[in-house]
């Protein structure tokens, strides 16, 4: 099932009856949300569904949470990773749960009651969020026991152990998340909205200016919604030399229902299953 901005592939071989011994993951971004639905026997990829460029991300989804037969499954674990604004990363050794609620006061925006945390030991801190009302609403009713992540750590999760100079680049039809690290440590992770390859152009160059990139060392590693040649890709090869996909994790069965699809599309949706 295709819709312009929407797509679907199920391996013709799934049987809903054993979504028992499913994970979902879900990726919602401030402008798209995917899912994917592995079984965690045989790390087989049994769905994917992705829609891209979403006006009402929240409406869509709920939308889709009320119609989609696979999302009304009872699967053996979900795992969502969920955009905000009201995020803080507060470094491991001055984290305290005890006035956890202090926090709150540096968001923003009047977001949800619900205060989430994070460990990013990889990292070393803590990552603080809440979500919006009617976003954090309609998970808690619709998706039963789900793992809820800051929008972020999929994207971190890619890059956790590299020790060169790392530029990860995590697109989507109209956004991107881009993180920053050097030998193995966070230097910068920022989630950026787009329209255009040329509004990306100045926000990458801002990223390359400010955090004093150098492009002769730094490798870049893209994933999400982009392609060889296209327009943001060759503003990426403009300043740096080293660029590659970042290719989904491999999964210990074929992923024959992405055999025609770029393999990059999905890193970091099914980056959430290493989320913990």
């Amino acid at each position: 099932m295709n819709s312009k901005n929407s797509i679907l592939l199920v391996d013709p071989d799934f049987d809903p009856a054993a979504a028992t011994d499913c994970i979902l993951l879900i990726k919602i971004t401030a402008d798209s949300f995917s899912y994917a639905v592995i079984n965690s026997n045989t790390k087989q990829l049994q769905a994917v569904y992705d829609h891209q460029e979403c006006r009402d991300v929240p409406a869509e989804l709920s939308l889709r949470l009320k119609t989609d037969s696979y999302l009304a499954m009872s699967f053996k674990e979900v795992k969502a990773s969920v955009y905000t604004e009201s995020t803080i990363a507060v470094p491991s050794e001055l984290f305290n749960d005890q006035t956890l609620n202090d926090y709150a006061k540096f968001f923003p925006v009047a977001q949800s009651n619900n205060l989430y945390t994070q460990s990013v030991d990889s990292f070393g801190f803590k990552s603080i969020f809440t979500l919006s009302d009617v976003m954090d609403k309609m998970i808690i009713s619709s998706l039963s026991n789900c793992r809820i992540f800051d929008h972020s750590v999929p994207v971190l999760t890619m890059v956790s152990g590299k020790t060169a100079s790392t530029l990860q680049l995590d697109f989507t039809a109209g956004s991107f998340n881009a993180v920053y690290t050097v030998e193995g440590k966070l230097i910068f992770q920022k989630y950026f909205e787009t329209e255009n390859a040329e509004e990306f152009n100045y926000y990458l160059l801002f990223i390359i200016n400010q955090l004093k990139i150098s492009a002769e060392v730094t490798e870049v590693s893209v994933s999400g919604i982009i392609d060889q040649d296209d327009a943001y890709y060759n503003c990426i090869a403009k300043y740096f030399k080293t660029i590659h996909f970042h290719e989904a994790p491999a999964l210990e069965t074929n992923n024959k229902i992405l055999d025609d699809m770029p393999a990059h599309y999905y890193s970091s949706l099914l980056a959430i299953d290493l989320c913990e």
